[in-house]
């Protein structure tokens, strides 16, 4: 009898751990996927657009005659200036290098009055090509400074009223830029900017008359730019 119970329970025993196995299992949730986001970094091409002011630092513009007379103009120029630049960074841990060069349309025009007497200066396009050095103060932050070789058309146009001639002339000035910057990435692909450039083109010289008498006119062509710009970064 004993024999019989220690069997029957050991049946029992066995068909309760085989009814607990077709039982259903309970699942471990996996883990939630959780995209890898690459770590950013400055280097590498970008291009991107820029608008801004621009302000003339010379509002005079200089010149003599033979009548004997002399004197000078007031002839500021300031406006608007807007287009686009392209360029490279190399990233060395807090440290950034890189090249870049844009182009721009500029609104810089102005005629000035001495009496009867008129001067104009203009500047249609303005460009650079510059070197640009920075550190970043944080992943996203880039403060820098830029220089390097700057380039625009001048012109310049006089009416002397002493002996009644007029004359002008337009000139590719090629001089050099320095400034500042400060730009930010809000996502790895798209860059902010906000940058300070002065510019100095050199000197536009105009000489006329009339057969007897002639008149020579000098402006200066340098300048200060404020400008911001957005950047796509490949």
């Amino acid at each position: 009898m004993k024999k019989f119970l220690l069997a029957t329970a050991a049946l029992a025993m066995m068909a309760t751990a085989a009814s607990a196995a077709d039982l259903p299992q309970r699942q471990v949730a996996p883990a939630p996927y959780v995209p890898v986001v690459p770590a950013f970094t400055w280097t590498g091409f970008y291009l991107g657009l820029n608008a801004g002011y621009a302000f003339s630092n010379s509002d005079k513009i200089n010149f003599s005659d033979t009548t004997p007379f002399a004197g000078s103009i007031k002839a500021s120029r300031d406006g608007f200036i807007g287009g686009a630049q392209a360029g490279y960074n190399w990233q060395f841990g807090s440290m950034v290098v890189g090249a870049e060069t844009d182009i721009q349309y500029t609104d810089l025009k102005k005629r000035g009055f001495l009496g009867a007497d008129t001067a104009r200066v203009d500047t249609s396009y303005l460009g650079t090509l510059r070197a640009r050095v920075g550190f970043v103060p944080m992943d996203r932050a880039l403060l820098y400074v830029t220089g390097g070789l700057a380039y625009g058309d001048t012109k310049l146009s006089a009416y002397n009223a002493g002996f009644n001639a007029s004359g002008s002339k337009r000139d590719t000035n090629v001089g050099w830029t320095l400034g500042a910057g400060v730009e930010y990435a809000i996502t790895n692909n798209i860059t902010t900017k906000l940058e300070y450039l002065y510019y100095d083109l050199g000197d536009t010289k105009l000489t006329f008359g009339n057969g007897v008498d002639t008149a020579s006119y000098k402006a200066n062509n340098n300048g200060s730019i404020v400008r911001a710009g957005l950047n796509y970064k490949f």
